[in-house]
């Protein structure tokens, strides 16, 4: 009996997990979001697209072929890009912050940018981790 319940509550759990997440096609994106993959990242494949409600909130996620992952809110702006550890283009990232890293850490590379609902969360290379404002003005982060 007992396995019988738990079996149940593991379907229902898998269930709720698969309705968060919805497999699309690229097409679906909201223009904006298919701009910014061609801009951004041309000649990479796009592995996976999913219509994501994580957390209560509507918005996509994207899979490329070169592992970097990208979401996007539901207008189809750009919320995370993640290179995983790999260095990602930066020309849409406020200037504030990729001037920031060049003139602080000029051995280091993005590798992850993160809009936040207060700040921007950004990782280099050699696993810094620094914040900014939504204004770009740099909050706190690892020293050298």
């Amino acid at each position: 009996m007992n396995f019988k319940i738990i079996f149940a509550i593991a379907f229902l759990i898998l269930g709720t997990m698969a309705q968060a997440q919805k497999k699309i096609e690229i097409s679906e994106l909201p223009e904006p979001a298919r701009n910014f993959i061609t801009k951004h990242f041309p000649g990479i494949s796009v592995d996976k697209v999913k219509k994501d409600s994580e957390h209560g909130e509507k918005g996509y996620e994207v899979n490329l072929g070169d592992g970097t992952e990208i979401e996007f809110w539901k207008d189809g702006s750009y919320r995370e890009v993640d290179g995983h550890d790999k260095p990602i283009p930066t020309a849409y990232i406020d200037p504030k912050i990729t001037d920031y890293v060049k003139a602080n850490y000029p051995n280091d590379k993005i590798t992850h940018i993160d809009y936040g609902h207060k700040d921007v969360d950004v990782d280099l290379t050699g696993d810094k981790d620094l914040e900014f404002s939504k204004d770009g003005k740099f909050l706190k982060g690892e020293k050298d």
